[in-house]
């Protein structure tokens, strides 16, 4: 029934964009369970699901918390302080998220050394903004501002001393793609390009442990989503940075997301979830693969031999299939790209949907930045998978 209503959509065949249902798959998944048919129509039509590998990984669907479009929160570290998670597994999530300028850590050095150097000190801004942030939530939320979320999480007050201390403070990164071309002149997709990001990640990361040894409070890296920051950033880069290497045009600059491939690099899924396979795997507060296609699949055994295959040989935590598809007022629903209704006697403008960063919306609606990398984006080709 809940996919049944997911399915129709609203009156004029819009999606319901909210709730994001994630789905487990795990290695007893039963592929070919019936009742799981609406599920993957819904996947095949709107691109609704989220899936999560819990084939390749040592992980249980029990040890993660899935909070938004990519942010995945591991409960294992949780269970290190003590006491687990007092019973009630939601008792989590990030107090904020911020998000390293990479290319233009790229830009600047010179040298290996030099590099690091600026990502270090850029991530200690980052820690000390979240641990401000930190204290003023704390003060908040004593000063009865929060009255719901201080019952909720008054359990954690009374074992750590702190209504937050079992959140994350989340650090990400945009922008991986630009810092390469800028710092070696090779881009991710290449073996350099591919080792270099890896090194980075591994920085991150150990730089991180040692924030949460200092602090004794929660950090995880995650792939941020950067929605209005992947042009922002560039956009000022570019002012300030004339000849500094961007994605998308002069006019309308962009950074690709994370350390995305670009999206214009390749329309062979499997070539791209190679190339992104170990780079993926070295988060720790989530990321997501969108295999984007350019309409919609209508034999859902293409769609789960799909992510079955996927999941069966990669390792990468989060993927989603999404389609584009456009809304007539008058036809509804119609599969593809479509700025006209090709149906209507008239010209009867349309919505034309596609995923930007995690969410389902019409791209009329996306920012500047965006809309330029959706006129970039190189769409998936999906043969008959087995």
């Amino acid at each position: 029934a809940f996919y049944e209503c997911l399915m129709e959509g609203d009156r004029s065949g819009r999606p319901f964009t909210f709730p994001i249902p994630t789905v487990s798959i795990t290695k007893d998944f039963d592929w070919d369970n019936p009742s799981l048919d609406g599920m993957w129509q819904a996947t095949a039509k709107y691109g609704i699901n989220y899936f999560s590998n819990f084939i390749q990984s040592d992980m249980n669907p029990e040890d993660i918390r899935s909070m938004c479009c990519r942010l995945m929160l591991s409960k294992k570290e949780l269970y290190k302080r003590g006491g687990g998670l007092f019973g009630a597994g939601a008792l989590t999530g990030s107090i904020g998220v911020v998000t390293i300028n990479l290319p233009q850590i790229g830009y600047l050095s010179k040298t290996r050394k030099e590099y690091f150097e600026r990502l270090g000190r850029a991530m200690d801004i980052a820690k000390n903004s979240l641990e401000i942030k930190r204290k003023v939530l704390e003060n908040f939320m004593d000063k009865g501002l929060y009255p719901y979320s201080k019952y909720y999480l008054s359990n954690v007050k009374q074992m750590r001393g702190e209504y937050y201390g079992n959140h994350f403070s989340t650090i990400g990164l945009v922008g991986a793609n630009e810092s390469l071309l800028n710092f070696i002149g090779k881009d991710i997709g290449s073996r350099q390009g591919r080792k270099f990001t890896v090194e980075v990640l591994d920085f991150m990361r150990d730089r991180l442990v040692k924030y949460q040894k200092e602090t004794d409070n929660l950090y995880n890296l995650e792939a941020t989503p950067a929605e209005g920051a992947s042009y922002r950033l560039a956009l000022r880069d570019k002012q300030e940075y004339p000849d500094i290497i961007t994605a998308g045009s002069k006019k309308n600059p962009y950074y690709t997301n994370s350390t995305m491939l670009p999206v214009n690099y390749t329309d062979d899924v499997f070539e791209a979830l190679k190339l992104q396979d170990e780079i993926q795997a070295k988060y720790t507060g989530g990321i997501v693969f969108h295999t984007f296609i350019g309409e919609r699949i209508e034999n859902i055994q293409t769609i789960k031999n799909l992510v079955k295959k996927i999941f069966e040989n990669f390792h990468l935590p989060y993927l989603t299939i999404s389609p584009t598809f456009s809304i007539c007022p008058h036809h509804g629903y119609i599969s593809g790209e479509h700025y006209t209704c090709p149906k209507c006697v008239i010209k009867q403008p349309c919505e034309v949907y596609s995923r930007v960063v995690g969410y389902i919306r019409p791209i009329q609606q996306w920012h500047v930045g965006k809309q330029e990398e959706f006129k970039d984006r190189k769409l998936f080709k999906i043969k008959d998978c087995k």
